[in-house]
């Protein structure tokens, strides 16, 4: 599986656990810009953007190493547009969820609130 095929099968395997988990997703893939949303998810009256990583080493690091300042500031730029061009009056989060796929193990982690937005 080489690097964007894992990408793609974690935002999958992201995606069925946010479903599994109450989330409603309302849009993979969503572009502004030079940004890219991997999951907007809806749970109740909050909408939450989220970043899914995936890798294939189960060194994870600290899951705030995975998005820099700039993917944030490109995330926070593109939730907001996406928030103005669909009229929505909701609270929002900004979630990571790192995902390990190897040879021996599939784990996820869910980060909620990974980051601030200001």
């Amino acid at each position: 599986m080489n690097q964007n095929e894992l990408g793609k099968w974690g935002e999958q395997f992201a995606a069925d656990y946010l479903e599994k988990n109450a989330y409603g997703i309302v849009e993979r893939n969503w572009f502004f810009a030079k940004a890219e949303i991997d999951i907007i998810a809806q749970k109740g009256d909050e909408l939450i953007i989220v970043e899914v990583k995936t890798r294939n080493s189960d060194f994870f690091g600290d899951p705030q190493d995975f998005v820099t300042p700039a993917k944030i500031k490109l995330l926070v730029k593109a939730a907001n547009e996406y928030i103005i061009s669909n009229d929505l009056d909701l609270e929002v989060r900004f979630d990571i969820i790192a995902v390990l796929k190897n040879k021996t193990q599939e784990k996820l982690e869910h980060f909620e609130n990974a980051f601030y937005h200001f």
